[in-house]
């Protein structure tokens, strides 16, 4: 392991996509590394570091002076009462283009190899992801190594590197809107390396255009041609949980460390001095844990979708009335901005019916949330850092795909790894979530499901110890980031 004395002469710059999902898991990138000697700066945008400040306080981002936050502008919240969580994906394309952050990125990283701060060595490398530009052409400038960290897992990361495959095979763009619905996602696609019985379905929403000249797709080609020239790819996932995609993908990307659950390494680490520093863009209201306590172990559906996805008016009526009709303690996460340029409205009989049994929240500390004895199982939008949650906590999940790598990782949770069921989220029914929830938390279904995911758990737990996969990963990576090129 690199020692202590010669890790502060690396000093990592960790730049996320500004997006609640991205900026966790780098964060807790960022403390590992810290730990293990490195100087760490931790570059958020502009409006991310307002809203940080905002939810934990003035001080919360002081750091540490081995550990500091350093900011560069975006276009995301040009009004600081400006929501734009509904409409974030262009937006952050925009964002995180040449034009807008390369210059601020490339003045910062002059400043932070100014050896007239004491505190400060030369930066070493940058980690970020294909997606903020930016920040792999100033490696580029700077002749710094470039590490490329996908917070998806294997077959999430693999499915986004198919973009030109799938281009180049006539698959998509679709000829037509009626190829969503004639059957033609139905299409299987046998030839990606490590991935079996997977349908058009089961890949990335953004597949699903019929513009030839769609500019999520131009997004990932670019990305696929910055990620191929990382110096090395960082997956958050763990060996056993997706041997076949990890035999295949160093075939493609040779420099390949597999490194999660993270939070499970950083409960592993001795020094404490960074738990205080979180990441959650919104204030978290941790009454709820008080609420849990007065409920029975396993009793209690937790629902969430995330910080990103949005809902109809009738997708949460439905939901609501389907929670309320299984009679199962609720707690729900109804963001103010979930609804599709609404507010967010419910039926005050559903309200009056559930006032015993249900809590709603507009934010929760999640992890705390998924650890807690009451909570037997989880409805959720099947983004990555959930499940990698769940994995950790050992609870079962109903999983309602939205958009993004979603539905492929609700393909491995139902289908590979088995501890999960499908719920269909374009035609969200109350009496489908009725009777999946009373499956999850009372039947049988739920049952064997709780079973599996907490075999799961187990080798989490056993990838993340000394001498488990993750860990003997982390150690590689802390030695071997000094000698890249």
């Amino acid at each position: 392991m690199a020692s202590k004395s010669e890790a502060k002469k690396s000093h990592v710059v960790l730049v996320p996509l500004p997006i609640q999902g991205h900026v966790n898991p780098f964060l807790k990138l960022a403390k590992l590394l810290h730990h293990k000697g490195f100087h760490i700066t931790f570059v958020n945008t502009e409006s991310n570091h307002n809203k940080l400040l905002e939810s934990r306080g003035p001080n919360s981002l002081n750091g540490l002076p081995y550990f500091r936050f350093e900011t560069i502008p975006d276009n995301l919240r040009p009004n600081n009462n400006e929501d734009v969580t509904q409409n974030i994906v262009p937006l952050l394309c925009k964002s995180a283009s040449r034009n807008t952050s390369f210059v601020p990125f490339c003045s910062l990283l002059s400043k932070l190899n100014d050896h007239s701060d004491s505190n400060a060595s030369p930066v070493t490398c940058i980690i970020s992801e294909g997606s903020m530009s930016f920040a792999f052409e100033a490696s580029e400038y700077f002749g710094l190594p470039y590490l490329f960290f996908s917070v998806h897992n294997a077959c999430g990361f693999m499915s986004f590197m198919q973009c030109r495959n799938l281009m180049e095979r006539g698959v998509i763009p679709l000829k037509d809107a009626s190829y969503l619905t004639n059957g033609y996602l139905d299409t299987i696609i046998d030839w990606i390396p490590g991935m079996k019985n997977i349908h058009l379905r089961d890949l990335p929403s953004f597949y699903r255009t019929t513009d030839p000249n769609d500019k999520m797709l131009d997004f990932f080609l670019d990305e696929f041609e910055r990620v191929s020239k990382a110096s090395a790819i960082i997956l958050l996932t763990f060996d056993a949980l997706e041997p076949e995609l990890l035999d295949a993908l160093p075939s493609v990307f040779p420099k390949l460390y597999t490194i999660a659950p993270l939070q499970l390494l950083l409960d592993h680490t001795v020094e404490k001095d960074l738990d205080s520093i979180g990441s959650n863009l919104w204030k978290e209201e941790a009454e709820c844990l008080q609420w849990l306590n007065s409920k029975d172990p396993n009793s209690v559906i937790y629902v969430s979708f995330g910080s990103v996805i949005v809902m109809t008016p009738q997708q949460l009526v439905e939901l609501a009335w389907g929670l309320a009709n299984s009679k199962v303690n609720f707690l729900w996460v109804i963001r103010p901005d979930l609804v599709v340029g609404e507010t967010v409205v419910l039926p005050p009989e559903f309200l009056l019916e559930t006032k015993d049994t249900g809590l709603i929240v507009d934010w929760c500390p999640q992890e705390q949330v998924l650890n807690h004895p009451a909570v037997g199982g989880f409805l959720t939008h099947c983004g990555w850092n959930s499940i990698i949650e769940s994995i950790s906590s050992g609870v079962p999940l109903i999983c309602s795909p939205f958009s993004s790598d979603q539905p492929i990782n609700r393909r491995y949770v139902c289908s590979e790894w088995g501890f999960g069921i499908e719920m269909d989220s374009n035609n969200i029914n109350r009496d489908e979530v009725e009777g999946l929830v009373r499956d999850l938390i009372d039947g049988q279904k739920g049952k064997k499901l709780r079973d599996n995911v907490i075999e799961w758990k187990r080798k989490a737990e056993a990838a993340t110890c000394s001498n488990g996969s993750s860990y003997l990963n982390l150690e590689r990576l802390a030695n071997e980031v000094p000698l890249l090129k």
